[in-house]
């Protein structure tokens, strides 16, 4: 940790009680993945608390709060440019706060500091509930860094911080934080730390309160979510990941669960028959491949095969029929050869996906990966990355196209941003669904597909 100014906020209450802030206003931009995105709606909340009030644009804000990722390189750029925008505004407006927190605040606290000196917080992964202690420290002191290691202690992770939801009826459910594995081209434990999980019965009580709340949908977040309660000891007995599921699918009031994201290494049967018999949990898995290359996998230091992934894929449709499976696959990874990317063309073929997220290998320093020699032309890479692109389309396509006559239940997420007098809703398998109609966010239809398009369908009421 440091502190650039005294004295240090050691010395400083962590909660208050009374709001400082009523009257101002504050504007959050998040970079990055779920994990980030409920991050942000826990900052957001601690600052309604505080008084605040959210805007639109950062022009109009008292407070700009960046909650930023750096897993790919485009991440840094976007801040970096984002931060260069800011400056002038701040000119601007001498009052305006910046805060920067994090990944890339966790990473490279001093490189934020050097690049972009005109920042008033910086803030680490691990201390997103001290955004109103420094912003206290600011007033007073002047600009503060703070970055921490990650606690060991399970009673330190912050459970029950208030939470400005983008959505009533779906939210974000925290089980571990950090990663135990060793992924070459990861960055995640570096910025995250080292894995741990929350109690099991601080998870349901949270999902007891959402609920509560009129929450009908939650998606259950870790980096493994597979390994969850290996770290615990409850009476000499460690909690499953299985067990989880079928507890939090005991409370009447959550319809649909969601979770993200498994290990395809330590993914089992257990977690699949937990899904199967748990009508609340979506038949939706999400199973990140990376590639379809023995070597290259064992380069990334994955701890599977291509032979043993598909086995396992092959495990959880045999259980769950219909099951619908995405994935993560990454083109480009240091000494990948044509035939490496040939077998994960195969792969995926073979696997046949309902939907992938695919990304052009970017070279994180820090990472194992980053000081590989045998990095691949990005010209390579990017001709690569087209191919692997328009075959996944087309299965996608097809897949879509299957299920057109078929009925699903959808959860309606609101209005059309194209068409406000169209729906937009999703399945269980996590199939985008237009529907005709004015429907309360949140509620549930029972619909038929009639069209298919590459990328989403379209039914009607049934």
């Amino acid at each position: 940790m440091s502190i650039m100014s005294q004295p240090t906020l050691l010395d400083m209450p962590t909660m208050r009680r009374s709001p400082r802030r009523v009257g101002s206003t504050y504007f959050i931009r998040t970079f990055g993945c779920q994990m980030n995105d409920h991050d942000s709606e826990r900052i957001a909340g601690l600052l309604d608390t505080d008084g605040m009030t959210r805007v639109d644009r950062a022009e109009d804000a008292d407070l700009v709060v960046l909650n930023t990722c750096t897993i790919r390189d485009n991440a840094d750029q976007k801040l970096y440019g984002y931060l260069g925008l800011l400056k002038s505004t701040k000119e601007s407006r001498p009052g305006m706060r910046i805060a920067v927190g994090g990944c890339a605040a966790q990473k490279d606290k001093d490189l934020v500091r050097e690049r972009a000196d005109w920042v008033d917080v910086v803030f680490g992964t691990h201390n997103t509930h001290r955004v109103l202690d420094l912003l206290d420290h600011v007033d007073e002191w002047g600009p503060v860094t703070e970055v921490w290691e990650q606690t060991t202690n399970h009673d330190d992770i912050p459970s029950h911080l208030p939470v400005q939801r983008e959505s009533d009826h779906s939210a974000w459910v925290t089980i571990t934080i950090g990663c135990n594995n060793g992924c070459t081209f990861c960055i995640v434990p570096i910025v995250r730390g080292r894995e741990i999980s929350r109690r099991p019965g601080d998870i349901i009580g949270e999902v007891e309160g959402l609920a509560e709340q009129g929450v009908v949908e939650i998606t259950l977040l870790g980096q493994n979510v597979n390994s969850y309660g290996r770290d615990l000891d409850l009476n000499g007995r460690k909690p499953l990941f299985a067990d989880l599921l079928r507890r939090v699918g005991s409370i009447d009031a959550i319809r649909r669960i969601r979770y993200t994201s498994p290990h395809p290494k330590d993914i089992k049967e257990d977690v699949v028959y937990a899904m199967a018999e748990t009508t609340s949990v979506a038949d939706q898995l999400h199973l990140p491949l990376q590639s379809g290359s023995d070597r290259i996998l064992a380069a990334m230091h994955r701890g599977y095969t291509a032979e043993r992934f598909l086995a396992k894929l092959a495990m959880a449709r045999g259980i769950i029929p219909g099951l619908s499976v995405s994935t993560d696959v990454i083109v480009g990874f240091p000494g990948e050869t044509e035939e490496d990317f040939e077998r994960t063309l195969a792969v995926m073929a073979e696997a046949r996906f309902d939907n992938a997220f695919m990304f052009q290998f970017s070279p994180r320093p820090g990472t194992p990966a980053a000081e590989m020699s045998d990095q691949v032309d990005h010209v390579v890479v990017k001709e690569r990355f087209d191919r692997l692109v328009e075959q996944q389309n087309r299965i996608t396509f097809e897949h879509n196209q299957a299920a057109v006559g078929k009925r699903a239940e959808v959860l309606v997420e609101g209005p059309s941003r194209r068409d406000p007098s169209v729906a937009t809703t999703r399945t269980g398998g996590n199939r985008i669904v237009h529907v005709a109609g004015t429907f309360r966010p949140g509620s549930f239809l029972d619909v038929r597909i009639t069209r298919a398009a590459p990328h989403y369908l379209e039914g009607v009421l049934v």
